[in-house]
């Protein structure tokens, strides 16, 4: 073909497609490479899009109703819904145990009395269907959480008591609107008809019951907005401590709690794609080494280096597009089984549809990746000369002067720092993630340049021929060392970081007790009840740990400023500063600090005889200095209608971790002993049997004081910590597998580097023991490099993670690290021997023809 002339594009498409039927082979390990990549990019995008629009569309029935008000007061009031024709529902929740008389066993749970035809839209689910509704025929029956049916064997139609009264369990309780699966952890939920909430006697002074109440508008004004008319009123909510929330403000915090799983999903189908690119890039680049003998007799032919370039790209491109096309088939099937897996984890029934711009996406995303990464190492060939079928060997010494790599160099960081800002959302986040994947990329090389120079310099001359031949592969023409450092070392690297992230995101969520720690706390004790539940608590030979007292109040004023004063500022710091007043504080006093806390500024005061001066309180540290309280500051509480003034004399930083009672506010002694209050006992009990039939003792004699069981709440939370887990393994698995696959690729094809050398041993006489035991070390050595650098940035890259993303200490479990480093090498060595058995097996004629020609 005359190199001057136009390109003849049916002749290149005819010579990649000849070429290409004799490296089948070669081409799946490249396409392989993409596959899964692409799946998991079509699968989590599908899946996503699928969870956006059933969220919208079921928005009515995340809520239950138009307009949730909730509050603290019984008595609270918004003007606004009375001027509307609409239907209401009610619910008074509070914390407390009931009783199983079945088997005489007690839990802590959420009691809902409820009364009205919540919810509006949507449904209480139950087992059987129909509970929801004849749970409400006027009869004292319950819905219980399933989760309480099933720990404590119970069925439909027998009895709890909560409180005085027994009431028949008419169903199974499944999910409800307003339920959430933290607040099941602790305390699971029970609805009860309010109209028997009075007859239990739970209800007492001090009590901490949230009312809330649910409308539905039947005859809205036409044109009405009650989103807008809830945020012109936001600030007349928040001074009368009223709750709100609205269909789209479910939305939206619905949206925003998908958020996070969305960004873990994307972070793993970017690991996995990325990890594809590496697989892309080492195959193109052993590829192309294989086929210079050939890009050399195109040359000679008359082809120009342009040609040869494009008959190469159009492979490249037509396996870039198979790949992504069964990727994309691969992701659509995948899709329908997300949903089971995060089945427990949704808020909504997700229904599967085909999602075709995260298909067009991924097929798109596929071909240019394909190009891009496999541009690098093809541009070679343009300057292939036709002398190399004469040499047999060129060095490319020139690679690092040829600008067009670098443009490509540059246009994959860019990529890198576009697709992951599309996928994580933060340019920050994407431009660190990018940088360091150049700094591995770089760690790896001078680790394998290391490496080859040391065994090079300090060759060890003395050893025997099959350690010296192994060694001596490292570094001489047409080693693999480089290829396979980075290839495997990346991959080693970003699999092990996502194991150790994972372990560090679930640790932060584990509760551990040892044996010193408690593990049961009774509360809601009136005062007259303290000494008669300390008496009782020691007669079970149980520890009494802690004995503390608990007032409730609010925030009055702060330095002369009210609640009224603060929204009524309109600048946004003044407004981040009314959190102080609407919350609800709950307080102790004591004069000095428990093992969980210890002074950051100021001192804790002992009681004054001085009348004159205030009172001096203690504030949680970071507490204070997000909501700027400063030292000496004026503080005046509202303690249930009592004014008390006080100054801030000190600040505390509280382990919130330790299984104890932890208090944001501490007053002195000799200020509340006066003011309504309850008590927390603390304890600690030696096994499951022993906490049961304390806890039946105290739910029988005391109907209104709450027990938790620290250890019952541990096996609540692994269960559904091993189905997170579950979870995230699976999504892993997809990182993990193309990051094999890279590596079985990555070794498979280095093996065409190895056949001249294997063949030229045989034929000098060498046996078979004697190849494979120089391809074992030779693997070895590859393999140990590459998994100890993986290994090397991955704990850099946790740490760092841990450090200032997770606010969290990262500490590395040796046992896994010893387990990927056995992991990756022997596979490397596995892998790299099962490629030998082709060459040795055979004559070497035989090899030299059906490999080499």
């Amino acid at each position: 073909m005359d190199s001057q002339s136009k390109t003849d594009w049916k002749w290149l498409f005819k010579m990649a497609w000849r070429d290409s039927r004799r490296s089948k082979s070669r081409l799946f390990l490249f396409i392989s490479s993409i596959i899964i990549g692409i799946a998991a990019l079509v699968a989590i995008n599908s899946f996503s899009d699928n969870l956006k629009d059933d969220i919208n569309s079921q928005a009515k029935e995340l809520l239950g109703a138009d307009l949730e008000l909730g509050s603290n007061d019984s008595t609270f009031n918004y003007g606004l819904v009375d001027t509307l024709a609409h239907e209401v529902s009610y619910e008074n929740s509070f914390a407390s145990m009931v009783f199983f008389p079945k088997n005489q066993e007690s839990r802590l749970v959420d009691v809902r009395a409820l009364e009205g035809n919540f919810p509006y839209y949507g449904k209480i689910e139950t087992a059987p269907a129909d509970a929801e509704t004849t749970f409400r025929d006027g009869e004292r029956k319950a819905l219980v959480d399933q989760s309480v049916m099933i720990q404590f064997d119970m069925e439909v139609g027998d009895s709890i008591r909560i409180g005085l009264v027994n009431f028949k369990i008419e169903g199974s309780l499944i999910s409800s609107p307003s339920q959430s699966l933290g607040a099941t952890l602790v305390a699971p939920a029970v609805y009860i008809p309010l109209k028997y909430l009075d007859d239990t006697e739970l209800i007492q002074r001090g009590s901490r019951v949230y009312y809330r109440r649910f409308y539905k508008f039947t005859d809205p004004p036409e044109g009405f907005d009650i989103e807008a008319q809830i945020r012109e009123d936001s600030d007349t909510l928040r001074i009368q401590d009223i709750s709100s929330e609205t269909i789209e403000e479910r939305k939206e915090e619905t949206g925003e709690t998908f958020d996070d799983l969305a960004d873990f999903l994307n972070l793993v189908a970017f690991v996995a794609l990325l990890l594809g690119c590496v697989g892309v890039a080492s195959a193109v680049h052993i590829y192309i080494k294989d086929k210079i003998r050939s890009v050399a007799i195109l040359r000679c032919l008359g082809a120009s280096g342009k040609d040869t370039f494009l008959i190469y790209l159009i492979q490249i491109g037509a396996a870039g597009f198979i790949g992504s096309f069964l990727g994309a088939l691969a992701g659509t099937f995948i899709q329908t089984i997300l949903p089971k897996v995060f089945g427990e984890f949704l808020p909504v029934e997700v229904n599967i549809a085909l999602s075709w711009p995260s298909i067009l996406g991924g097929l798109l995303t596929g071909i240019f990746v394909s190009i891009l990464f496999a541009l690098a190492p093809l541009v070679s060939v343009r300057k292939t000369s036709p002398l190399i079928t004469l040499r047999g060997i060129e060095a490319d010494n020139n690679a690092l002067k040829d600008k067009l790599k670098w443009l490509i160099y540059i246009g994959i960081l860019l990529f890198v720092v576009v697709f992951a800002f599309i996928q994580i959302g933060s340019i920050g986040d994407s431009v660190v993630f990018t940088l360091f994947i150049a700094f591995s990329f770089g760690f790896l090389a001078l680790v394998a340049r290391f490496s080859m120079w040391l065994v090079k310099r300090f060759f060890p001359a003395s050893w025997s021929y099959i350690w010296r031949q192994s060694l001596a592969n490292l570094y001489r023409p047409n080693n693999q060392t480089s290829v396979l450092i980075a290839s495997i070392g990346l991959g080693t690297a970003l699999i092990t970081t996502l194991y150790f992230i994972q372990a560090l995101l679930i640790s932060q969520v584990e509760i551990t007790t040892d044996n010193d720690r408690p593990n049961l706390m009774v509360f809601d004790i009136q005062s007259h009840q303290v000494e008669e539940l300390t008496e009782l608590t020691r007669s079970y030979d149980l520890p009494v740990l802690q004995q503390v007292p608990v007032v409730t109040m609010r925030i009055e004023s702060i330095n002369g400023l009210t609640l009224e004063d603060v929204v009524s500022d309109t600048t946004e710091d003044n407004r981040r500063r009314s959190s102080p007043y609407r919350r609800e504080w709950r307080v102790t006093y004591r004069d000095s600090l428990i093992e969980s806390e210890k002074i950051v500024r100021g001192e804790i005061t002992k009681p004054n005889s001085n009348l004159d001066e205030l009172p001096q309180v203690s504030l949680e540290d970071e507490y204070a200095k997000r909501n700027k309280i400063e030292i000496g500051d004026t503080i005046v509480w509202n303690v249930q209608g009592v004014p008390i003034s006080t100054t801030l004399g000190s600040t505390r930083e509280i382990d919130w971790e330790r299984v104890q009672t932890n208090f944001l506010g501490l007053f002195p002694s000799g200020v509340l002993e006066q003011a309504p209050q309850f008590h927390v006992l603390i304890t600690r009990v030696k096994d499951v049997e022993e906490g049961a039939l304390f806890q039946r003792e105290v739910v029988k004699n005391y109907p209104n004081v709450s027990v938790i069981d620290v250890g019952l709440i541990l096996n609540t939370l692994d269960n559904i910590l091993s189905k997170i887990s579950f979870v995230i393994r699976f999504m892993a698995l997809f990182s993990i597998l193309t990051g094999l696959l890279v590596l079985v690729s990555s070794v498979i094809l280095s093996k065409f580097q190895r056949i001249k050398e294997s063949v030229l041993l045989r034929t000098m006489g060498a046996s078979k023991r004697q190849i494979f035991s120089i391809n074992s070390l030779e693997y070895f050595f590859l393999g140990s490099l590459a998994s100890l650098s993986g290994i090397i940035l991955s704990l850099l890259a946790s740490w760092g993670l841990a450090y200032f993303t997770f606010n969290s200490t990262f500490i590395p479990d040796l046992l896994p690290i010893v387990l990927v480093y056995i992991s990756i090498t022997s596979i490397t060595i596995l892998i790299g021997l099962a490629n030998s058995r082709g060459i040795v097996s055979k004559p070497p004629l035989e090899v030299l023809r059906s490999e080499i020609q």
